[in-house]
């Protein structure tokens, strides 16, 4: 577990040291590109703020899409003509870029919370029900035909049987959705906000405040990574049968 932690710090300490001293050795202008203290020096409460909005809305979004991405994996295994009729329209929406998506959410939602949260939701919904439905079929036909011999019900096959199977599958999913969720967040606020980290980000851009720019942008990575992490932990403690790497 030091390991994990300290080794990429390590690896991001080194690199902000180079490039602060790029950056003092080139003399390059801060509009082009600052250095890691005056990104630093811009961090401040508004930061945070948009941070929380941004950060709520991806995790609003994200919850939203994952339980109804799952319930609908489960109708899917439980129904396959409905896997066959509506998983060619699951790809078909995450196919098409939410970049192009956005501007119809603001305009159907306004530019309040919902438009970011269904944002967000749409770009997680996807991965979670691929994952899902992978996971539910996963297990062995031979366990299937063992808890049926035993005159196991359809209610105890699944609590015992399919869901323990799926669990590593729906935890990847997660991990990899918790991530996008503050990029779908972000995207509908590039198109309409007043508020989040998208927002500011546009705003910094227009006014060359390329400093609070860089900071609004690593605070969206850190909102990603904590979920990511996030999520981690919780695997952890739900899937616990998984062998631990070694660290």
């Amino acid at each position: 577990m030091r390991k994990a932690v300290l080794t990429p710090l390590l690896f991001t300490i080194l690199a902000l040291g180079m490039w602060q001293a790029i950056v003092m050795l080139r003399a390059t202008p801060e509009y082009l590109l600052p250095s890691p203290t005056a990104i630093l020096a811009t961090v401040d409460g508004d930061l945070f703020f948009q941070l929380g909005v941004t950060f709520t809305e991806a995790l609003a979004g994200f919850a939203f899409a994952s339980c109804l991405a799952f319930c609908a994996a489960l109708l899917f295994v439980r129904f396959p003509m409905l896997e066959r009729g509506l998983f060619p329209i699951a790809i078909a929406i995450k196919t098409t870029p939410i970049v192009a998506i956005a501007p119809l959410l603001v305009l159907w939602q306004g530019t309040g919370w919902w438009s970011k949260i269904t944002a967000a939701g749409l770009i997680c919904f996807f991965p979670v029900l691929v994952n899902s439905v992978k996971g539910l079929k996963s297990a062995d036909a031979d366990f299937r035909d063992l808890f049926r011999s035993f005159g196991a019900t359809p209610a105890q096959e699944f609590r015992k049987l399919r869901l323990p199977f799926s669990l590593p599958y729906l935890f990847s999913s997660l991990k990899i959705s918790s991530s996008l969720a503050v990029v779908g967040a972000i995207v509908g606020e590039f198109v309409g906000a007043t508020k989040g980290l998208g927002y500011l980000i546009v705003i910094s851009a227009a006014h060359l405040e390329t400093p609070t720019l860089f900071s609004a942008v690593f605070a969206s990575a850190l909102a990603g990574i904590a979920l990511f992490y996030a999520i981690s932990l919780v695997e952890k403690m739900v899937v616990f049968w998984q062998p631990v790497e070694a660290e």
